[in-house]
C-alpha cells in the first residue's frame, strides 16, 4: 500500500469514527437534554416517552437530533449489510422526527400519523438492537481477537439485549389498563435506557471506550 493511499485510509477510518462518536453523544444524551431542558425552561416535569418531548418547548430539539441521527446514519457506508441496515435506520429516525406521536386528544388524522411514528421508532430501535448484536461483534480475521475486543463484543451484545427488552416491556405496557405505574413514566425510561444503550455501543465502536492498547494503523474495518 502506498504512503497516499495509506493517509487516504486514515481520513477514512476517522471520518467513520467521527459518525459513530456523533450518533453515540447523540443516543446517550438525548432523553436527559430534553427531560433537563423542559423542566428548567418550562417547569414540565417527565413526559410519557422521549417522542412526548415533541408538545413541549424542547420540540425543536427533539426534531434536530433526530434528524441528525438520521443523516449520519444515512452518510454511513461501509459493507452491503452495514450500510443497508444504517440506511433503514437513518430513515426511520427521520420518520420519527417528521411524524409526531399521537397526543391526547388526537383527530383521527393525528392518529393515523402517530402509528408512522410508532412503526419507524418500533423499526428505528429494533434495527439498533440488530447492529449493536450482529454487526458490531463481527471481528476482522485478518486481526487477532484482543482484550479489549472481547470486552466490546460484551458491551455489543448487553446493549442489543437490553433494547430488545425494552422494546418487549414498552409493547407489554401498552396492554396494561391505566394505573399507578403510569404516574412513574415506565415508558419514557424505558426508551431512554434503549437510548443509552445504543449510544454506549457507537461510542465504543468510535473508539471512544474500551480501545486497543495496542492495534494495528487505523482502517476502516469493521472490529
Amino acid at each position: 500500500m502506498t504512503r497516499r493511499a495509506r493517509r487516504i485510509e486514515g481520513a477514512l477510518a476517522l471520518s467513520y469514527l467521527g459518525v459513530r462518536r456523533a450518533i453515540g453523544v447523540i443516543g446517550i444524551s438525548l432523553p436527559f437534554v430534553l427531560l433537563i431542558g423542559a423542566w428548567v425552561l418550562d417547569g414540565v416535569g417527565v413526559q410519557g416517552s422521549i417522542s412526548d418531548y415533541y408538545y413541549t418547548v424542547m420540540r425543536n430539539v427533539f426534531v434536530g437530533s433526530m434528524v441528525a441521527n438520521g443523516v449520519f446514519f444515512l452518510s454511513y457506508r461501509y459493507a452491503k449489510v452495514d450500510t443497508a441496515l444504517a440506511t433503514l435506520i437513518g430513515l426511520a429516525a427521520i420518520g420519527v422526527a417528521l411524524f409526531p406521536t399521537t397526543p391526547v386528544p388526537a383527530s383521527p388524522g393525528q392518529v393515523a400519523i402517530g402509528t408512522v411514528h410508532f412503526v419507524c421508532a418500533t423499526v428505528f430501535f429494533s434495527t439498533l438492537a440488530v447492529y449493536s448484536f450482529f454487526i458490531f461483534t463481527k471481528t476482522d480475521p485478518s486481526r487477532p481477537m484482543t482484550p479489549e475486543k472481547k470486552q466490546r463484543n460484551v458491551v455489543y451484545r448487553a446493549s442489543g439485549i437490553a433494547i430488545v427488552v425494552c422494546l418487549v416491556l414498552i409493547g407489554f405496557l401498552t396492554f396494561l389498563p391505566a394505573g399507578p405505574i403510569d404516574e412513574l413514566k415506565p415508558v419514557f425510561w424505558l426508551e431512554t435506557v434503549a437510548s443509552v444503550a445504543f449510544g454506549l455501543s457507537w461510542l465504543i465502536k468510535g473508539e471512544t471506550l474500551l480501545k486497543d492498547v495496542s492495534r494495528p494503523p487505523a482502517g476502516v474495518g469493521s472490529v
